[in-house]
């Protein structure tokens, strides 16, 4: 059991290129072999117990650093098991998140204008609301605002965010959140 620990701990750490499966199944073959406790004294099956125990924990670590292997890291905490198993393009955004930490996120694909008067800023208004659209569409979420209803939706937003703050500017922002889109406004000072 020791030198299949080490066998795995080989493979997760790259030394490898296929877990050890042999070694696996010798392993579980002696533990069934010995699964028979009638010829065991109390000692002798109180051992064989503690090593079955053991394997039962160890084996179950290595299906869940194996799961992680084959599909990639899951998440960058992932790293801190030690597996090589993440793919590049994951690999590259884990280091841009530790490089951002400490840094409010942004989300990927936000679009974001700021609007002072509705009436005069009326191409921004439309990008925005196109932008909207575009998002729902994205998320499979049914688009089914009217222009007229979302620029009178976001003149009544505007002034009330600019009386609220005394703040010249609206800035809006279409984002994702939780699979659904989200309209956000806030003062821009």
């Amino acid at each position: 059991m020791r030198r299949l620990k080490i066998e795995y701990d080989v493979y997760f750490g790259g030394g490898a290129k296929k877990p050890p499966a042999d070694t696996q199944w010798r392993v579980e073959s002696l533990l069934k072999k010995y699964s028979d406790g009638h010829k065991m004294n109390f000692a002798q099956r109180f051992k064989y117990n503690t090593l079955q125990q053991k394997y039962a924990l160890f084996n179950g670590l290595w299906q869940q650093k194996l799961k992680i292997k084959e599909e990639g890291y899951r998440r960058p905490q992932d790293a801190v098991l030690g597996i090589a198993g993440m793919r590049i393009d994951e690999e590259q955004k884990a280091a841009e998140a530790l490089a951002r930490k400490g840094k409010p996120a942004e989300p990927e694909g936000a679009f974001k204008t700021s609007c002072s008067d509705v009436n005069a800023d009326h191409d921004n208004v439309q990008r925005l609301f196109n932008a909207m659209m575009a998002a729902k569409a994205k998320s499979g979420e049914q688009a089914n605002a009217s222009f007229d209803s979302f620029k009178a939706f976001v003149q009544k937003k505007t002034e009330q965010i600019r009386k609220d703050y005394g703040c010249h500017a609206v800035e809006y922002s279409v984002e994702m959140e939780n699979g659904q889109v989200r309209l956000k406004a806030k003062a821009k000072i």
